[in-house]
């Protein structure tokens, strides 16, 4: 492939994918409200509240408590939109925002695979960024950066630390290059806590592959260890602001990891590659034949993963992302899209070294086309049914009717609900979440009616929301009236079961 006189240099790659990124990124735009995927609403929250002065607390909540659950650098970028546009405003600006952050992602990305023959010396130029921006413009992809998530940021975070680790720029000494690395890599982990991973990765790549003096590796680490000493003490600090039964949704990661336990290892690593497998091979008809394909697909992986060890500190970032994983009650999905195009690279990098076995390069072959098919039919269906926003749009509609009623409630009024923070943002009612939960390893377990209506009344909860059903929410709630048929009155309904309680306080 040619482009004028100077063919497809790296810049041009770049340029290119950010452009494709881009303009398929536009399609994914949307005026739904905010926090119907919770995480939007609660970063949502957050930065009207840094906005407003109130420090980084949850602003929803009674009594206001710190965050402990989500580090502080993307609401912080969220901010000034919040503090200078009214939410349905600042919302879809902060989605623009995103948008340009994945197309800058992927352009980094695509020009750094380019210039560093990622890939290998023997894959033609093209290949690299048609990897990429393939990766890039993924259904899950677009769907994650059409809501107010941190992984756009995220994303530009890591390509960031990722670059400077492989390709220091000229200007830079060894040890100021590090550095930067590092310092991109502490922003990353000030965006998702799973950033340490890149910390890790460079520091061992340093070390490992560049044969850095240890000087040179503690510069790197040096950034890292003060954002994740200054967020541990933050933790330390305010953890004890989060009422008990909310420590899921809205205590620290440590937390997580203390409910879960060692038991959640086996269950997280069998299913920690599901959504990969989803997304390529999901379409074949026969169960054996798919895992023999995604048995192949896991090894080709690893292949291109140990190629890339002394290549880029991008095998060593994904191999740490994916030990954090393995003990992760949570589903992988939206962590795997995060770093979709690495991944992708990765691959990619392993089917083409495995393609220089003559006895391979037939099977690699097969298993790359099924694999694109696969792939393909996703985006094409996804593309036409803009599959990226359909459960966005129906929560949206669903809260468009019920949060006129709630206007009607006292200004006083505490309200527990689902997607509580969505509806703080468009009602300013105090909220709690109705639906509680927690861990037992990787089983989700729910409270008794009794430990349910005890927290309730420790929120000082005067309504309870029924959103819809699916849920759980509905079960809970089942459970409470059956258990106290007195303490709750309907106030008013809508279609669909969905309905407004108000506390009476009789037993």
């Amino acid at each position: 492939m040619r482009i004028g006189r100077r063919g497809l240099t790296p810049r041009r790659s770049g340029v290119a994918v950010a452009l494709v990124t881009a303009g398929l990124g536009t399609l994914a735009l949307n005026h739904n409200l905010v926090g119907g995927f919770y995480d939007d609403g609660l970063y949502a929250g957050i930065a009207l509240a840094l906005a407003r002065g109130l420090s980084f607390v949850h602003p929803h909540l009674p009594g206001t408590p710190a965050v402990v659950h989500y580090p502080p650098l993307y609401p912080l970028m969220l901010a000034p939109l919040f503090g200078a546009f009214p939410v349905p405003v600042a919302a879809y600006l902060g989605k623009v925002l995103n948008l340009v952050l994945a197309a800058l992602s992927a352009g980094l990305i695509a020009w750094h695979a380019a210039r560093t023959r990622l890939l290998g010396d023997d894959a033609p130029a093209w290949v690299a960024p048609v990897v990429v921006a393939t990766a890039a413009i993924a259904i899950p992809v677009l769907a994650t950066q059409a809501v107010l998530f941190s992984e756009p940021l995220f994303a530009l975070l890591l390509a960031a630390a990722v670059i400077l680790a492989d390709a220091p720029p000229a200007w830079a000494t060894p040890s100021g290059s590090a550095a930067l690395a590092g310092l991109a890599a502490a922003f990353a982990l000030l965006t998702r806590s799973i950033g340490v991973a890149a910390g890790a990765g460079i520091v061992l790549f340093l070390l490992h592959a560049r044969r850095a003096p240890l000087r040179v590796a503690l510069g790197a680490a040096a950034p890292v260890a003060v954002a994740s000493a200054g967020w541990a003490w933050w933790l330390l600090r305010h953890r004890g602001g989060i009422d008990r039964a909310l420590a899921m949704n809205y205590g620290s990661y440590v937390e997580t990891v203390h409910q879960a336990g060692l038991g959640v290892f086996w269950p997280a690593t069998r299913d920690l590659l599901r959504p990969l497998g989803n997304l390529t091979l999901g379409w074949l008809p026969w169960a054996p034949l798919y895992y023999v394909c995604a048995a192949a697909a896991v090894a080709v992986g690893g292949y291109g993963l140990y190629g890339l060890v002394r290549r880029s500190a991008v095998a060593w970032t994904l191999a740490c992302y994916f030990l954090i994983l393995m003990v992760w009650p949570f589903p992988s999905d939206r962590f795997l899209w995060g770093v979709l195009p690495w991944l992708a690279l990765v691959w990619v990098s392993g089917a083409i070294a495995v393609r220089r076995h003559p006895r391979l390069r037939l099977s690699v072959v097969l298993l790359s086309a099924t694999m694109g098919l696969g792939y393909g039919l996703i985006e094409v269906q996804g593309l036409a049914g803009r599959w990226w926003g359909t459960t966005a749009q129906r929560i949206s509609s669903n809260f468009s009717e019920l949060l006129p009623r709630l206007d009607s409630l006292p200004p006083d009024a505490v309200l527990a609900t689902d997607d509580e923070a969505l509806v703080w943002l468009y009602t300013r009612r105090t909220t709690v979440p109705f639906y509680l939960y927690s861990y037992r390893s990787r089983t989700e377990t729910r409270p008794t009616p009794a430990e349910q209506r005890s927290y309730l009344e420790r929120q000082g909860v005067t309504h309870i929301l029924l959103s819809g059903f699916g849920s759980g929410s509905d079960v809970e709630l089942d459970a409470l009236l059956g258990a106290y048929p007195g303490w709750l009155t309907v106030i008013y309904r809508w279609t669909g079961g969905r309905a407004l309680f108000r506390v009476s306080g009789e037993s």
